[in-house]
């Protein structure tokens, strides 16, 4: 299992940036406190500095020193907070909207795509392997379960309503305006045999990719021979028919000029494998525009996406109960507010009405309004009291 802790280190940490556990987390979890609390969820002390730790830790992995790092960090600070709190509420919109179970699916399918990667029977076999090599199952079962929901939830809330939204005019109008964008690709259509690295002695793997190649190119059966060798496909994962531009530039060139039937060298995917390709058709590029109903919604949708995503996220602030701590409202507030004050501030341009009601944005500064004007009222009315009895 040594090929399996390289391999797995390589693509799982950086998903979870490093993510450790300390004795400064020890410490936290004594003197936690409460930074923000959104809706019923609250996010701690520990929280913040395991976010901190973790950048720290990846940062310095690229050679960065760990003086200018903190200091960064330290200037992020209340950005950082910010995308916790955001994080905080789409977790709890995912719960709200019926969403767990594709989360969960989704956080599933990662650990079943490794399992068969590594030819393990057990989920409970590759969590014995994690911790083998120091990584904590559990910890990156969250992290995942985080990136799942942001994906889950803008993809279905934000772009998803954004796609299907699209009229037919709007459609049109759009491919009208932007035919430059909708010129015909180079396309090829492949299939893969893939032969991993995991469990295995690489040059016995390459050794092997080499004489596959040489049967294949003597005129062996190609569907015989994927079955009998091939480990899960790492390209045609999604489909056989690619874009060529959407290949990376080795990969592009090591399939340059091959005609239909051609069969490829053996072609390295670092730290993972071996892929052998071949060629079953290819479609030149050609500079006509033509019209894709699916190519034209996903190109507005992409451009449409940021402006409604940022009012998804001020809609989730403005339903929710956000009070942040005072020690970290005035590096927080600004950063998770900033929208909803530029907002604000246009619509009570002169000449402009009144916009909708403000987020409950913090709910201590609020609170503290409610107060001031309470007692400013009393104040009054002791004036005016004052008056009558003299």
């Amino acid at each position: 299992m040594k090929q399996f802790g390289a391999v797995f280190f390589f693509l799982a940490f950086l998903l979870i940036a490093g993510l450790t556990v300390s004795a400064q987390e020890t410490q936290d979890r004594v003197i936690d406190e409460v930074v923000a609390q959104v809706n019923d969820g609250v996010i701690t002390l520990s929280t913040v500095n395991r976010e901190i730790d973790s950048v720290i830790t990846a940062e310095m992995s690229k050679g960065t020193k760990r003086e200018d790092v903190v200091k960064m960090v330290e200037e992020r600070k209340g950005e950082m907070i910010a995308s916790l709190i955001h994080e905080e509420l789409l977790m709890q919109k995912a719960k709200e909207l019926g969403y767990d179970a594709d989360v969960e699916a989704s956080v599933n399918k990662r650990f079943l795509e490794i399992m068969k990667q590594y030819n393990m029977k057990t989920l409970d076999a590759l969590y014995q392997e994690m911790e083998k090599q120091g990584a904590n199952p559990q910890e990156i079962r969250d992290i995942w379960k985080k990136q799942a929901t942001r994906d889950i939830i803008l993809q279905k809330e934000v772009q998803g309503k954004i796609y299907w939204s699209l009229s037919s005019k709007e459609l049109k109008d759009y491919y009208d305006k932007h035919k430059a964008k909708f010129t015909k690709p180079e396309t090829v259509t492949v299939s893969e045999i893939f032969l991993g690295f995991a469990g295995r002695n690489e040059m016995t793997v390459r050794e092997k990719a080499k004489q596959l190649v040489a049967q294949l190119k003597a005129g062996g059966d190609w569907d015989k021979i994927a079955k009998e060798n091939s480990d899960p496909p790492q390209l045609t994962e999604g489909g056989n028919k690619l874009k060529v531009t959407d290949l990376s530039q080795f990969l592009a060139d090591s399939i340059r000029d091959m005609k239909s039937g051609s069969i490829t060298n053996p072609i390295p995917v670092e730290q993972l494998g071996v892929m052998i390709l071949r060629i079953d058709a290819r479609e030149q590029a050609t500079g006509e525009a033509y019209f894709d109903e699916n190519a034209v919604r996903v190109a507005i949708t992409m451009e449409r996406a940021p402006e409604e995503q940022k009012k998804f996220f001020a809609e989730l602030r403005n339903d929710s109960y956000i009070k942040i701590n005072e020690n970290y409202r005035p590096i927080v507030s600004p950063i998770l507010f900033a929208e909803d004050r530029k907002e604000k501030a246009a619509s009570t341009e002169p000449g402009k009405e009144e916009g909708k009601k403000p987020a409950k944005k913090d709910a201590t500064k609020e609170e503290g309004k409610k107060t001031a004007s309470k007692a400013s009222k009393d104040a009054e009315k002791s004036k005016e009291k004052g008056k009558e009895n003299r």
